[in-house]
């Protein structure tokens, strides 16, 4: 066993009993001095959350708190990543949590960080670019249980963590929680926060001894699989109305060398058919031939990524289209229509 998972076995097992026995607040192990002050003698500068002019004009756009939610949660739902990776299941409580406290009535601002907290993780994994998995300081969050961040930290430090994939969504998802019972803390509730606790300590529990299973057992590789259909985000492979190799990003160039990689190690596969989509912005003849470029791209790449087999393409335009938008305003029905924009890559197998 080595240095690292003794401590995270430790942690597990201590988990199973470590509720406070405390006095609610006391027991939440808060050390901001301006959170525990209450009464006339409180503090009501920025070091105690009150919003500041940065603040405003970085949170100012979330103007429409639901429609920001459905927006982040359609994106989420379309991302091709696996729903249990640490940034997509952290982008996904973030986006629970908001939703939580909005149906709450929470105004004090962490609907809005935590639209923004999910916001940037959703970005990193469209562009394909690695998120910070920092948890920032928030100014409607204050510090509860220490004890309970360390063990976070044990258990993000371990390298087994990175390569055990059913470990990672209640680590990402107790870190959010810790964050929310930090806000309840912040408006003193503290009641609140201690009800997150249990939640909190069993989602780490689970994760520690996931990972520590992860590292003890021994398993055989699992056969390849190449799924039924991938399905390639226009948004996050080309540039803005580009279609052709020159407008490829680097996130869609990832996802098609994941293809050709994928396609090397099967055998059952005996065709791809290739379909470009648009929305129904613009007219059908530049949609049309937009959506056909795209396939063919995606085709010309897979073929320089040493893919030999059989492939056909169309170009589909505003067909098929996944999701029906009715905003006015244009940025939000450009973003509402992004599932349409796709490039969707089916592959044909023997004996179908």
């Amino acid at each position: 066993m080595n240095q690292i998972k003794l401590p995270l076995l430790v942690c597990a097992l201590a988990l199973a009993g470590c509720v406070g026995q405390q006095a609610t607040r006391d027991g939440l192990g808060i050390e901001d001095p301006t959170v525990l002050q209450r009464g006339l003698g409180a503090a009501q500068s920025a070091a105690a959350g009150a919003p500041t002019s940065e603040w405003i004009n970085t949170y100012a756009p979330i103007a429409n708190r639901a429609q920001a939610l459905e927006t982040l949660q359609q994106q989420l739902d379309t991302l091709p990543d696996d729903k249990r990776s640490y940034f997509h299941a952290k982008a996904q409580c973030w986006v629970d949590a908001a939703r939580l406290e909005r149906e709450h009535h929470d105004q004090w601002g962490f609907v809005e960080e935590a639209v923004g907290q999910a916001a940037v993780i959703v970005a990193g994994l469209e562009s394909g670019t690695t998120p910070s998995a920092a948890n920032p300081e928030l100014r409607t969050v204050s510090t509860v249980r220490p004890d309970l961040w360390a063990i976070v930290n044990v258990i993000k430090s371990d390298p087994e963590t990175a390569r055990c994939a059913q470990a990672q969504q209640p680590l990402a998802c107790a870190e959010v929680q810790l964050m929310q019972a930090g806000h309840y803390a912040w408006i003193r509730n503290f009641s609140a926060a201690e009800k997150t606790l249990p939640g909190i300590q069993s989602s780490l529990q689970k994760s520690a001894q996931t990972v520590f299973q992860c590292a003890s057992q021994k398993t055989t590789p699992a056969a390849p699989v190449v799924e039924q259909k991938v399905t390639l985000r226009a948004d996050s492979s080309f540039r803005f109305a580009g279609g052709d190799d020159a407008a490829m990003l680097p996130r869609g160039k990832a996802q098609l060398d994941a293809v050709a990689v994928g396609l090397q190690k099967v055998t059952n596969v005996r065709g791809l058919t290739i379909k470009g989509y648009t929305d129904r912005l613009g007219n059908d003849a530049y949609n049309q031939k937009l959506s056909l470029q795209r396939a063919q791209t995606v085709q010309h790449y897979l073929r320089s990524r040493g893919v030999t087999l059989p492939m056909s393409v169309q170009g589909r335009g505003k067909a098929d289209a996944i999701v029906d938008c009715t905003q006015r305003k244009r940025d939000q029905l450009v973003g509402c229509l992004a599932p349409n924009r796709r490039v969707e890559i089916e592959f044909l197998r023997d004996g179908s």
